[in-house]
C-alpha cells in the first residue's frame, strides 16, 4: 500500500484554501490512498476550520506564527507519524496546478529520484517580473554549484519527496527550507529529479518576503549556513588562505625594505601582515574545528534516521499484532 500525503502550509489562507483543495487529485496512478494535510501556521482567519470543513484528513495548527521553514517540518513530521511513502508539498494560494503532482510523484514511483523539484519555467514564466526571473536564475544557479547537482528552479515549493529521504533531512534555518533541503541532499547524495510544472498568477502578494532585497538578503544567509555546515573546511580553509595570503603582500613589502636597508619607515606593513596572517591562520583552525564538529552533526543525522526507521518498524510490528485482535473483536461481535 502506497500512501501519499499532500501537505500545504498555510497563513491566513481561508479564502484561497477551498479553491486549492478542489484542484488537488483524489486519485494518483500507483499511489493507493491520497490524503491531504493541513498546517496552520498561527492563522487568524480560520484557515483550519475552512481546511476542516473541506474533509482536510489531517490538520496541524501553530498557535502562534512560526515561519514557512517551520511549517513544513511541522507538516514533515506529520506526515511520517500518519504513514506516508510520498509527500508533496504545495502552496495555499493555488499558485501550483494541483494536477501535476501525478507527475511530480511519478520518478519516486519508478524509483528514479528521491526528491522531485517542480520546474516552474523560470526563464520564460509570464507570471514572473523580469527582476524575479533574474533572481530565481541566479539562486539557482548558486545553489546547483553549493548543492553538486542540477536545479534550475531551487526555490520552487511545489515539490515531492520519498519518506526515506524525508527521514534524513533535518531542516535548520528559520526563513525558507527550499534552498536548505536542496543542499542538504545534494551533499547527502540523494537522487534529486525536476518535472516541469504549470502555475497560475499570484493571488496576493508573497508573505514570506515584503521586498526582494530581503529576500535576497534571507536566502543567502540560508545559503551560506547550509554550506559552512556541510563543508566548513572549503569554506573556511579557503578564506583563512585568501586572508593569510592577502597579509603576505605587506610582509614581502617590508622584507623588501628591509633588504634595501630602508626598513625604518615600513614597520606598520610588518605589523598589519602579521596581524592578516595570523587572523588568516585562526580562520583555517576554525574550520578544522567546524569539520569535527560537521562529522558529529552527520554521525547525529544518521542516528536520527536510523530512528525513525527503527519507529516505523515499530508501528508497523504494533499493527501486525492489533490486526488478529481486531479480527477476533469482529468474529466476536457477530457471534
Amino acid at each position: 500500500m502506497t500512501k501519499l500525503i499532500i501537505q500545504i502550509p498555510c497563513l491566513n489562507e481561508a479564502q484561497t484554501l477551498p479553491a486549492t483543495l478542489a484542484a488537488l487529485p483524489r486519485r494518483v496512478a500507483g499511489v493507493d490512498t491520497v490524503e491531504f494535510l493541513v498546517i496552520d501556521d498561527g492563522s487568524q482567519d480560520g484557515t483550519a476550520q475552512v481546511a476542516r470543513q473541506w474533509g482536510v484528513h489531517h490538520v496541524v495548527s501553530h498557535a502562534r506564527n512560526r515561519g514557512l521553514a517551520a511549517a513544513f517540518r511541522s507538516g514533515i513530521d506529520r506526515a511520517l507519524a500518519e504513514g506516508a511513502d510520498i509527500i508533496v508539498n504545495t502552496d495555499g494560494d493555488g499558485q501550483y496546478e494541483g494536477g501535476d503532482i501525478a507527475a511530480l510523484v511519478t520518478p519516486i514511483l519508478r524509483g528514479q529520484a528521491d526528491i522531485v523539484i517542480g520546474d516552474r519555467g523560470v526563464s520564460n514564466n509570464a507570471h514572473f517580473s523580469p527582476a524575479k526571473r533574474l533572481m530565481q536564475r541566479v539562486g539557482s544557479g548558486v545553489v546547483q554549484h553549493l548543492a553538486g547537482t542540477k536545479v534550475s528552479d531551487a526555490v520552487s515549493g511545489f515539490r515531492a519527496i520519498s519518506r526515506e529521504a524525508a527521514q534524513r533531512i533535518n531542516i535548520t534555518t528559520e526563513f525558507s527550507y527550499t534552498t536548505d533541503m536542496l543542499i542538504q541532499a545534494g551533499r547527502k547524495r540523494m537522487a534529486i529529479a525536476t518535472v516541469p510544472v504549470r502555475t497560475h498568477a499570484a493571488a496576493r502578494p508573497s508573505r514570506l518576503f515584503k521586498s526582494i532585497p530581503r529576500f535576497v538578503m534571507q536566502t543567502g544567509i540560508t545559503m551560506a549556513r547550509a554550506f559552512t555546515a556541510y563543508k566548513p573546511l572549503r569554506a573556511f580553509v579557503g578564506t583563512g588562505s585568501l586572508i593569510a595570503l592577502v597579509g603576505m603582500v605587506p610582509i614581502l613589502r617590508f622584507l623588501w625594505f628591509w633588504s634595501q636597508g630602508d626598513s625604518g619607515g615600513h614597520v606598520q606593513s610588518l605589523v598589519l601582515g602579521g596581524a592578516l596572517l595570523v587572523l588568516g591562520v585562526l580562520v583555517a583552525i576554525l574550520g578544522m574545528v567546524a569539520d569535527l564538529v560537521a562529522a558529529n552533526r552527520k554521525l547525529l543525522e544518521e542516528n536520527l534516521a536510523r530512528t525513525r526507521r527503527l519507529e516505523d518498524r515499530i508501528a508497523a510490528l504494533q499493527g501486525q499484532r492489533e490486526s488478529p485482535v481486531r479480527t477476533t473483536r469482529k468474529h466476536r461481535d457477530a457471534a
